[in-house]
């Protein structure tokens, strides 16, 4: 067989490029010989953390519609038109036996473009709500590996199929506890609370969490608070409080969620299938600023089947507290979410959507 290559695209957010990277991985782990390309937007975080993981990346000049009348939205039939152009130079000169697309818009240009010059192309859609490029896409897909149920009203059945979403290698055998409190100098004595921003931070639970900072540390508990790097500079101050360490991002996750007791996430659909796989008893706070709403959407299918908390932004004042109190103080409610969550898991999703990317290499 020759050796096969590989265009991967996805990006703008953490979302979008793990799940990039753990396809890669597997893929690599399979064909050490294979080639990689990864394709991104020209501004966004995959030009980092692409070559971090150790793979070539290419940026195309794409950014999506913003919803009111902007300079960039004026410019977005430019920026499409460059980038087809730019995924078609890409293609020709890169071959690949198969196309991925993880999501994001520079996926959209690079996988329209080579299901144009038939080309074989996979879809991985990571939400329980599709991205609008994802639904322009599917029509001429191959294959569209998803993460949730009851997406036939989105794209084709007979393309569909189940695989959950790739999380990191690293979650998948679980770290150890002791090891995890040595690592963030923590004290065994006391219950962590993990609090999750996603990869860019998110501002309304760094607020919750800076005005309701005096309540948790009432509840005799220490707090690990991945605040984003745009925040960072507005809630470092608390690290000088005692039980309270305040990071932009976190490198070693496996240890992270090993030390967590409770976790306070958004609900984007790769922090929800880590949690699922590292099984923490979880509060989700939703963005309401996402598309199609789909991140309540996303933690509304964990919390219908008794997994998570779920509570909307509009209901933090009300609730927050009388909700955490009560769980961080009731063992047999963080284990019943515990062991629910668990359930949902699907830690073969990277190896199973790499199963269907084999079967579209021609040989």
């Amino acid at each position: 067989m020759k050796k096969p290559r590989f265009i991967i695209s996805g990006g703008g957010t953490g979302g979008h490029i793990y799940p990039a990277v753990a396809i890669a991985n597997e893929l690599k782990s399979r064909f050490p010989e294979a080639e990689f390309l990864f394709v991104g937007a020209k501004d966004k975080m995959e030009m980092q953390k692409v070559p971090q993981a150790g793979y070539a990346i290419k940026g195309l000049w794409i950014s999506g519609i913003q919803r009111k009348l902007t300079l960039d939205n004026a410019m977005f039939p430019f920026k499409l038109l460059s980038s087809m152009w730019n995924s078609f130079r890409i293609i020709k000169s890169f071959k690949p036996d198969v196309v991925i697309g993880t999501g994001g818009f520079a996926s959209g240009a690079v996988l329209k473009v080579a299901s144009m010059l038939n080309i074989p192309t996979v879809i991985q859609e990571q939400n329980s709500y599709p991205g609008i490029t994802n639904k322009l896409l599917a029509k001429k897909a191959n294959k569209i590996c998803v993460a949730y149920e009851n997406l036939e009203r989105f794209f084709p059945k007979d393309k569909m199929i189940l695989t959950g979403n790739p999380v990191r290698q690293d979650l998948i055998n679980e770290a150890s506890k002791s090891e995890a409190i040595a690592y963030f100098k923590l004290d065994a004595n006391k219950k962590t609370l993990l609090v999750l921003g996603g990869s860019l931070g998110a501002r309304r639970i760094n607020q919750l969490i800076e005005k309701e900072l005096d309540f948790l540390l009432s509840q005799n508990i220490q707090i690990i608070w991945q605040c984003g790097k745009l925040y960072l500079n507005d809630y470092s101050k608390y690290n000088e409080k005692e039980n309270v360490q305040v990071v932009a991002f976190i490198d070693r996750m496996d240890l992270v969620y090993a030390a967590a007791d409770v976790v306070i996430s958004r609900s984007g659909a790769s922090s929800v299938s880590e949690l699922c796989i590292v099984g923490k008893p979880t509060i989700f706070i939703p963005s309401p600023n996402v598309a199609e709403d789909h991140q309540t959407k996303n933690a509304k299918a964990i919390s219908d089947k008794n997994g998570a908390i779920l509570i909307r932004e509009s209901e933090l004042e009300a609730q927050f507290e009388t909700v955490f109190s009560d769980l961080i103080s009731n063992e047999s409610k963080q284990a019943e979410l515990s062991q629910n969550i668990k359930k949902l898991a699907k830690p073969n999703a990277t190896k199973d959507i790499v199963e269907e990317i084999v079967k579209l290499i021609k040989n």
